[in-house]
């Protein structure tokens, strides 16, 4: 169902409206109709483009924390693992039950760092 308009145009605007519509199978009403619902098609699509851009800039940012804090976090603990290492001394080749102690240690250290990071399996595999 069409629904008339009464509407008001500038004059140049009509007049290319009538020239582009004295063509043949030119219409006055189709023209305008086609190129309003063009436009409105191109608002819309812009504005639904535009939602999503707000939301991936806060994301970028939120993201560009996260790193600066990561990168604070592993400057610290390579802060903390120098130091540690420039004040213990080393153990002697001799002292065996010393360094069996110092690598049981590492390896309860390890486990404890890389099980968070270790993917989700069966429950039995987890220890």
């Amino acid at each position: 169902m069409k629904v008339r308009q009464n509407l008001y145009i500038d004059r140049a605007l009509s007049d290319a409206l009538e020239a582009i519509a004295s063509g043949p199978g030119g219409n006055k009403s189709r023209l305008v109709n086609d190129a309003l619902a063009d436009w409105l098609a191109r608002h819309g699509a812009r504005e639904i483009d535009d939602l999503p851009k707000v939301r991936l800039d806060r994301m970028s940012r939120d993201i560009g924390l996260v790193r600066r804090d990561i990168d604070l976090i592993l400057e610290s603990l390579a802060l903390v693992v120098r130091c540690q290492l420039l004040l213990t001394t080393p153990l002697p080749d001799t002292d065996t039950a010393a360094r069996a102690v110092g690598r049981d240690g590492l390896e309860k250290f390890v486990s404890q760092v890389g099980r968070p990071l270790a993917p989700a399996g069966p429950a039995e595999a987890r220890p």
